[in-house]
């Protein structure tokens, strides 16, 4: 399964105006065709999730202790909780209802029905 507008940490992309006009190619857009080169990406959990062939962390059976997104999520900011709640909501729930509820937002995080 291949959901490009998921972030691997929990950011919802298919909201983004940016990602939408591909001025953005979020996380994971170009990895798998060698357009781009995952070894240049700065961010952790994405070169993590990419190599292991996950949609998002929500995927990694070592998400409790993994540090990586673990320090990601202990940032200060309303937006890493979100992101959090995001992981936590497809780990429950599943992509497709993750999607069917994000695709409401107006942001990259929003609320759960």
């Amino acid at each position: 399964m291949t959901l490009i507008e998921i972030g691997c940490c929990g950011a919802y992309c298919g909201t983004c105006r940016a990602f939408k006009e591909q001025i953005c190619k979020g996380c994971k857009i170009g990895y798998d065709s060698g357009e781009r080169d995952i070894n240049k990406a700065r961010c952790k959990m994405k070169v993590c999730c990419v190599r292991k062939g996950y949609t998002s962390c929500a995927d990694c059976p070592d998400i409790l202790t993994c540090q990586k997104i673990n320090a990601f999520y202990d940032k200060k900011g309303y937006k890493y909780t979100k992101y959090k709640q995001a992981i936590e909501f497809i780990r429950l729930n599943g992509y497709a209802e993750f999607i069917r509820i994000a695709d409401t937002w107006t942001n990259a995080y929003g609320k759960y029905k």
